[in-house]
Protein backbone atom coordinates (compact mmCIF):
# COMPACT_ATOMS: atom_id res chain seq x y z
CA UNK A 1 0.00 0.00 0.00
CA UNK A 2 1.75 3.68 -0.81
CA UNK A 3 1.17 5.85 2.24
CA UNK A 4 0.21 8.61 -0.56
CA UNK A 5 -1.15 9.16 -3.90
CA UNK A 6 0.70 11.41 -6.62
CA UNK A 7 -1.29 13.50 -8.65
CA UNK A 8 -0.29 15.00 -11.75
CA UNK A 9 -2.50 16.80 -13.48
CA UNK A 10 -1.35 17.30 -16.90
CA UNK A 11 -3.02 19.99 -19.68
CA UNK A 12 -1.84 18.52 -23.33
CA UNK A 13 -2.92 22.41 -24.50
CA UNK A 14 0.06 23.23 -22.42
CA UNK A 15 4.01 23.22 -24.19
CA UNK A 16 6.13 20.70 -22.72
CA UNK A 17 3.57 18.15 -21.07
CA UNK A 18 5.29 15.14 -21.93
CA UNK A 19 7.92 16.04 -19.44
CA UNK A 20 4.86 15.95 -16.71
CA UNK A 21 4.79 12.66 -17.31
CA UNK A 22 7.95 11.18 -16.98
CA UNK A 23 7.78 10.62 -12.62
CA UNK A 24 4.59 8.66 -13.64
CA UNK A 25 6.15 6.33 -16.16
CA UNK A 26 9.37 6.19 -13.51
CA UNK A 27 6.44 5.15 -11.37
CA UNK A 28 5.64 2.18 -14.27
CA UNK A 29 9.29 1.06 -14.39
CA UNK A 30 9.61 0.78 -10.60
CA UNK A 31 6.91 -1.66 -10.80
CA UNK A 32 3.97 0.84 -8.95
CA UNK A 33 0.15 1.12 -10.10
CA UNK A 34 -0.73 3.96 -11.91
CA UNK A 35 -4.06 5.20 -13.10
CA UNK A 36 -3.93 7.45 -16.66
CA UNK A 37 -7.00 8.56 -18.74
CA UNK A 38 -7.86 6.68 -21.65
CA UNK A 39 -10.28 7.68 -24.85
CA UNK A 40 -12.96 5.04 -22.68
CA UNK A 41 -12.12 5.55 -19.11
CA UNK A 42 -9.18 5.75 -16.39
CA UNK A 43 -7.02 2.61 -16.61
CA UNK A 44 -4.98 1.33 -13.51
CA UNK A 45 -1.67 0.30 -15.31
CA UNK A 46 1.55 -1.74 -14.65
CA UNK A 47 3.93 -3.38 -16.23
CA UNK A 48 2.52 -6.23 -17.54
CA UNK A 49 5.73 -8.20 -17.76
CA UNK A 50 6.33 -7.77 -14.38
CA UNK A 51 4.20 -10.11 -11.78
CA UNK A 52 4.97 -8.24 -8.66
CA UNK A 53 3.75 -5.33 -10.50
CA UNK A 54 0.49 -6.82 -11.79
CA UNK A 55 -0.52 -8.12 -8.58
CA UNK A 56 -0.67 -4.61 -6.85
CA UNK A 57 -3.59 -3.95 -9.60
CA UNK A 58 -5.64 -6.98 -8.12
CA UNK A 59 -4.52 -6.27 -4.85
CA UNK A 60 -5.62 -2.12 -5.21
CA UNK A 61 -8.52 -3.07 -6.95
CA UNK A 62 -9.87 -6.21 -5.05
CA UNK A 63 -9.89 -8.10 -8.42
CA UNK A 64 -10.40 -11.88 -8.81
CA UNK A 65 -7.02 -13.48 -10.24
CA UNK A 66 -9.31 -15.34 -13.03
CA UNK A 67 -10.33 -12.31 -14.48
CA UNK A 68 -8.04 -11.47 -17.37
CA UNK A 69 -6.26 -8.22 -18.22
CA UNK A 70 -6.58 -5.59 -21.10
CA UNK A 71 -2.60 -4.87 -22.14
CA UNK A 72 -2.01 -1.37 -23.64
CA UNK A 73 0.58 -0.48 -26.45
CA UNK A 74 1.57 2.36 -27.93
CA UNK A 75 2.39 1.05 -31.38
CA UNK A 76 2.17 -2.14 -33.36
CA UNK A 77 5.82 -2.96 -33.14
CA UNK A 78 5.01 -3.98 -29.77
CA UNK A 79 3.21 -6.73 -30.85
CA UNK A 80 6.04 -8.69 -32.77
CA UNK A 81 7.27 -9.27 -28.99
CA UNK A 82 4.21 -10.31 -27.19
CA UNK A 83 2.11 -12.31 -29.47
CA UNK A 84 1.92 -15.35 -31.98
CA UNK A 85 1.32 -14.58 -35.62
CA UNK A 86 -2.01 -13.64 -36.19
CA UNK A 87 -4.34 -13.76 -39.42
CA UNK A 88 -5.20 -11.11 -41.54
CA UNK A 89 -8.79 -10.60 -40.21
CA UNK A 90 -6.55 -8.86 -36.64
CA UNK A 91 -4.84 -7.16 -39.19
CA UNK A 92 -7.41 -5.38 -41.13
CA UNK A 93 -9.25 -4.73 -37.40
CA UNK A 94 -6.21 -3.02 -36.23
CA UNK A 95 -5.51 -1.16 -39.82
CA UNK A 96 -9.14 0.01 -39.31
CA UNK A 97 -9.32 1.24 -35.23
CA UNK A 98 -6.28 1.52 -34.21
CA UNK A 99 -5.31 3.42 -32.36
CA UNK A 100 -9.10 2.93 -30.30
CA UNK A 101 -11.41 1.39 -28.08
CA UNK A 102 -11.17 -2.29 -29.76
CA UNK A 103 -9.56 -4.70 -27.90
CA UNK A 104 -8.46 -7.70 -30.12
CA UNK A 105 -7.79 -11.32 -28.43
CA UNK A 106 -4.83 -12.91 -29.48
CA UNK A 107 -2.29 -16.18 -29.21
CA UNK A 108 0.26 -14.52 -26.06
CA UNK A 109 3.62 -15.77 -26.56
CA UNK A 110 5.39 -17.99 -23.80
CA UNK A 111 6.64 -16.29 -20.99
CA UNK A 112 6.27 -12.78 -21.87
CA UNK A 113 3.81 -11.83 -20.12
CA UNK A 114 3.06 -12.11 -16.53
CA UNK A 115 1.06 -14.87 -16.02
CA UNK A 116 -1.60 -12.95 -13.91
CA UNK A 117 -2.51 -10.39 -17.25
CA UNK A 118 -3.79 -13.67 -18.97
CA UNK A 119 -4.95 -15.60 -15.80
CA UNK A 120 -3.49 -18.67 -17.20
CA UNK A 121 -4.79 -18.35 -20.80
CA UNK A 122 -3.07 -18.88 -23.98
CA UNK A 123 -4.53 -15.61 -25.29
CA UNK A 124 -4.30 -11.99 -24.20
CA UNK A 125 -6.20 -8.96 -24.73
CA UNK A 126 -4.28 -5.86 -26.40
CA UNK A 127 -5.44 -2.54 -27.56
CA UNK A 128 -3.97 0.88 -28.86
CA UNK A 129 -5.87 3.37 -27.03
CA UNK A 130 -6.38 7.15 -28.57
CA UNK A 131 -5.29 9.37 -26.00
CA UNK A 132 -2.50 11.12 -25.64
CA UNK A 133 -1.73 11.19 -22.75
CA UNK A 134 -1.95 6.99 -22.73
CA UNK A 135 0.31 6.66 -25.85
CA UNK A 136 2.74 8.87 -24.00
CA UNK A 137 3.24 7.32 -21.24
CA UNK A 138 3.46 3.98 -22.64
CA UNK A 139 6.22 5.49 -24.59
CA UNK A 140 7.62 6.62 -22.45
CA UNK A 141 7.61 3.49 -19.40
CA UNK A 142 9.15 1.75 -22.82
CA UNK A 143 6.85 -1.69 -21.49
CA UNK A 144 3.63 -3.20 -22.04
CA UNK A 145 1.13 -1.78 -19.91
CA UNK A 146 -1.76 -4.09 -17.69
CA UNK A 147 -4.64 -1.79 -17.44
CA UNK A 148 -8.23 -2.68 -16.02
CA UNK A 149 -10.47 -0.06 -15.08
CA UNK A 150 -9.17 2.11 -12.45
CA UNK A 151 -11.89 1.74 -9.65
CA UNK A 152 -12.32 -1.00 -7.02
CA UNK A 153 -13.63 -4.25 -8.54
CA UNK A 154 -17.75 -4.20 -8.99
CA UNK A 155 -17.85 -0.76 -8.97
CA UNK A 156 -18.88 2.21 -11.85
CA UNK A 157 -15.74 2.69 -13.63
CA UNK A 158 -13.61 6.14 -13.73
CA UNK A 159 -14.60 9.18 -15.97
CA UNK A 160 -12.86 11.30 -14.16
CA UNK A 161 -9.15 11.41 -11.59
CA UNK A 162 -11.89 12.36 -9.23
CA UNK A 163 -13.45 8.99 -9.33
CA UNK A 164 -10.15 6.99 -8.97
CA UNK A 165 -9.32 9.19 -6.06
CA UNK A 166 -12.90 8.22 -4.58
CA UNK A 167 -11.60 4.69 -4.98
CA UNK A 168 -8.07 4.23 -4.95
CA UNK A 169 -6.18 6.69 -3.08
CA UNK A 170 -3.60 5.39 -1.13
CA UNK A 171 -3.77 2.42 -2.66
CA UNK A 172 -1.69 3.41 -6.34
CA UNK A 173 1.58 5.22 -6.49
CA UNK A 174 -0.37 8.25 -8.60
CA UNK A 175 -3.13 9.32 -10.71
CA UNK A 176 -2.01 11.23 -14.21
CA UNK A 177 -5.18 13.68 -14.16
CA UNK A 178 -6.41 14.33 -17.76
CA UNK A 179 -9.59 15.60 -17.33
CA UNK A 180 -13.17 13.65 -18.55
CA UNK A 181 -12.64 10.50 -20.89
CA UNK A 182 -14.61 10.42 -24.16
CA UNK A 183 -16.17 7.58 -24.74
CA UNK A 184 -17.41 6.68 -21.44
CA UNK A 185 -17.13 3.17 -21.72
CA UNK A 186 -14.66 0.40 -21.81
CA UNK A 187 -13.57 -0.80 -25.07
CA UNK A 188 -15.02 -3.48 -27.38
CA UNK A 189 -12.98 -6.95 -26.96
CA UNK A 190 -13.38 -9.29 -30.00
CA UNK A 191 -11.60 -12.67 -30.69
CA UNK A 192 -11.06 -13.98 -34.34
CA UNK A 193 -12.83 -17.34 -33.85
CA UNK A 194 -11.71 -18.22 -37.66
CA UNK A 195 -10.60 -16.49 -40.67
CA UNK A 196 -13.86 -15.61 -41.49
CA UNK A 197 -15.30 -15.01 -37.96
CA UNK A 198 -15.33 -12.24 -35.50
CA UNK A 199 -16.80 -13.10 -32.25
CA UNK A 200 -17.31 -10.20 -29.68
CA UNK A 201 -16.99 -10.75 -26.45
CA UNK A 202 -18.22 -7.17 -24.84
CA UNK A 203 -19.81 -4.68 -26.73
CA UNK A 204 -17.80 -0.65 -26.32
CA UNK A 205 -17.51 2.08 -28.46
CA UNK A 206 -16.83 -0.06 -31.78
CA UNK A 207 -20.07 -0.99 -32.40
CA UNK A 208 -21.47 -4.01 -34.72
CA UNK A 209 -22.03 -2.25 -37.59
CA UNK A 210 -18.20 -0.39 -37.42
CA UNK A 211 -17.00 -4.74 -37.55
CA UNK A 212 -19.27 -5.18 -40.63
CA UNK A 213 -17.99 -1.87 -42.28
CA UNK A 214 -14.44 -2.99 -42.24
CA UNK A 215 -14.77 -6.70 -42.20
CA UNK A 216 -17.88 -7.26 -44.92
CA UNK A 217 -16.29 -11.00 -44.93
CA UNK A 218 -16.42 -11.67 -41.74
CA UNK A 219 -19.10 -13.54 -39.70
CA UNK A 220 -19.72 -11.17 -36.66
CA UNK A 221 -20.98 -13.23 -33.65
CA UNK A 222 -22.42 -11.30 -30.69
CA UNK A 223 -21.85 -12.72 -27.35
CA UNK A 224 -21.66 -10.31 -24.98
CA UNK A 225 -21.76 -12.95 -21.84
CA UNK A 226 -20.17 -16.94 -22.05
CA UNK A 227 -23.05 -19.18 -20.51
CA UNK A 228 -20.52 -22.33 -20.34
CA UNK A 229 -18.23 -22.71 -17.32
CA UNK A 230 -14.89 -21.82 -19.07
CA UNK A 231 -12.72 -19.40 -18.19
CA UNK A 232 -13.85 -15.71 -19.16
CA UNK A 233 -11.31 -15.00 -21.92
CA UNK A 234 -11.80 -11.18 -22.09
CA UNK A 235 -12.84 -8.66 -18.77
CA UNK A 236 -16.35 -8.15 -18.25
CA UNK A 237 -17.39 -11.84 -19.10
CA UNK A 238 -18.07 -13.62 -15.33
CA UNK A 239 -18.48 -11.33 -12.86
CA UNK A 240 -20.91 -8.24 -11.81
CA UNK A 241 -19.58 -4.78 -12.92
CA UNK A 242 -20.37 -1.14 -12.94
CA UNK A 243 -22.58 -1.44 -9.55
CA UNK A 244 -23.51 1.43 -7.53
CA UNK A 245 -24.52 1.06 -3.99
CA UNK A 246 -27.98 1.28 -4.07
CA UNK A 247 -30.11 -1.81 -5.69
CA UNK A 248 -30.98 -0.82 -9.29
CA UNK A 249 -33.69 -2.14 -11.50
CA UNK A 250 -33.36 -1.61 -15.59
CA UNK A 251 -36.96 -1.23 -17.26
CA UNK A 252 -37.92 -1.99 -20.68
CA UNK A 253 -40.81 -1.71 -22.52
CA UNK A 254 -43.03 1.10 -24.67
CA UNK A 255 -42.33 4.58 -22.95
CA UNK A 256 -45.56 4.90 -21.30
CA UNK A 257 -45.77 1.59 -19.74
CA UNK A 258 -42.04 2.45 -18.47
CA UNK A 259 -43.13 5.46 -17.12
CA UNK A 260 -46.30 4.23 -15.24
CA UNK A 261 -44.21 1.39 -13.49
CA UNK A 262 -41.51 3.35 -12.14
CA UNK A 263 -43.82 6.31 -10.80
CA UNK A 264 -45.72 3.09 -9.12
CA UNK A 265 -42.29 2.34 -7.80
CA UNK A 266 -41.73 5.38 -6.46
CA UNK A 267 -45.24 6.16 -4.89
CA UNK A 268 -44.37 2.41 -2.84
CA UNK A 269 -40.62 3.58 -1.58
CA UNK A 270 -40.27 7.26 -1.59
CA UNK A 271 -41.60 7.06 1.85
CA UNK A 272 -39.12 5.03 3.29
CA UNK A 273 -36.14 5.23 1.16
CA UNK A 274 -33.94 7.26 -1.14
CA UNK A 275 -34.73 6.78 -4.83
CA UNK A 276 -33.92 8.16 -8.01
CA UNK A 277 -34.22 7.74 -11.41
CA UNK A 278 -32.10 7.48 -14.36
CA UNK A 279 -34.03 8.71 -17.27
CA UNK A 280 -33.26 10.20 -21.20
CA UNK A 281 -33.83 13.76 -21.19
CA UNK A 282 -36.95 13.60 -23.41
CA UNK A 283 -38.77 11.82 -20.19
CA UNK A 284 -37.49 13.87 -17.13
CA UNK A 285 -40.64 16.10 -17.17
CA UNK A 286 -42.68 12.63 -16.54
CA UNK A 287 -40.32 11.70 -12.62
CA UNK A 288 -41.56 15.09 -11.22
CA UNK A 289 -42.70 12.92 -8.23
CA UNK A 290 -38.72 11.93 -7.95
CA UNK A 291 -36.78 13.62 -5.34
CA UNK A 292 -33.64 12.79 -7.63
CA UNK A 293 -33.88 12.27 -11.10
CA UNK A 294 -30.72 11.83 -13.56
CA UNK A 295 -30.75 12.73 -17.11
CA UNK A 296 -28.52 10.48 -19.57
CA UNK A 297 -29.15 13.16 -22.33
CA UNK A 298 -31.25 12.37 -25.49
CA UNK A 299 -32.68 9.16 -26.40
CA UNK A 300 -31.55 9.74 -29.88
CA UNK A 301 -27.93 10.40 -28.96
CA UNK A 302 -26.49 7.44 -27.50
CA UNK A 303 -23.14 8.28 -27.23
CA UNK A 304 -23.98 11.13 -24.81
CA UNK A 305 -25.88 8.62 -22.40
CA UNK A 306 -22.82 6.06 -22.77
CA UNK A 307 -20.06 9.28 -21.72
CA UNK A 308 -22.27 9.96 -18.74
CA UNK A 309 -23.53 6.41 -16.95
CA UNK A 310 -21.03 5.72 -15.00
CA UNK A 311 -21.13 9.08 -13.63
CA UNK A 312 -24.90 9.28 -13.14
CA UNK A 313 -24.07 5.75 -11.29
CA UNK A 314 -21.58 7.45 -8.93
CA UNK A 315 -23.87 10.92 -8.24
CA UNK A 316 -26.13 8.54 -7.08
CA UNK A 317 -23.59 6.85 -4.44
CA UNK A 318 -22.92 10.03 -3.18
CA UNK A 319 -26.60 11.35 -2.50
CA UNK A 320 -27.15 8.22 -0.40
CA UNK A 321 -29.45 6.46 -2.86
CA UNK A 322 -30.88 3.24 -2.14
CA UNK A 323 -33.30 2.04 -4.97
CA UNK A 324 -32.82 3.30 -8.59
CA UNK A 325 -34.89 2.81 -11.58
CA UNK A 326 -33.18 2.88 -15.05
CA UNK A 327 -35.10 3.48 -18.32
CA UNK A 328 -33.88 1.48 -20.90
CA UNK A 329 -32.40 2.37 -24.63
CA UNK A 330 -32.38 0.68 -28.11
CA UNK A 331 -29.53 -1.78 -28.93
CA UNK A 332 -27.91 -0.19 -32.18
CA UNK A 333 -24.97 1.56 -32.10
CA UNK A 334 -23.19 1.81 -28.90
CA UNK A 335 -26.84 0.97 -27.16
CA UNK A 336 -25.69 -2.23 -27.13
CA UNK A 337 -22.73 -1.35 -24.95
CA UNK A 338 -25.21 0.78 -22.79
CA UNK A 339 -27.48 -2.10 -22.14
CA UNK A 340 -24.74 -4.41 -21.46
CA UNK A 341 -23.33 -2.11 -19.13
CA UNK A 342 -26.95 -1.16 -17.40
CA UNK A 343 -27.46 -5.03 -17.05
CA UNK A 344 -24.81 -5.93 -15.22
CA UNK A 345 -24.58 -3.14 -13.22
CA UNK A 346 -28.17 -3.79 -12.14
CA UNK A 347 -27.13 -7.52 -11.65
CA UNK A 348 -29.69 -8.66 -14.56
CA UNK A 349 -32.78 -7.66 -12.01
CA UNK A 350 -34.78 -6.36 -14.98
CA UNK A 351 -38.52 -5.95 -14.83
CA UNK A 352 -39.78 -6.07 -18.96
CA UNK A 353 -43.46 -3.69 -18.87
Amino acid sequence: MNNTTHIWKINIQQSGWQQQLEAAALALQQGEQVAFPTETVYGLGADATSSSAVQGIFTAKGRPSDNPLIVHISNKQQLDGLVERYDGLAEQLMERFWPGPLTIVLPVKEGVLSPYVTAGLATVGIRMPNHPLALELINQANCPIAAPSANRSGRPSPTLAEHVYEDLADQIAGIVDGGATGVGLESTVVEIASQSTIRVLRPGGVTEDDLRQCCPQATILTETELQSKEAPRSPGMKYTHYAPKGQLVVVKGEDANVTAYIVEQLEQYQASERCAVLAFAEHIDDYHYAEHVISMGSMHNLEEAAASLYAALRNFDERGITRIWSEASGYDGIGAALMNRLHKAAGHDIVHV
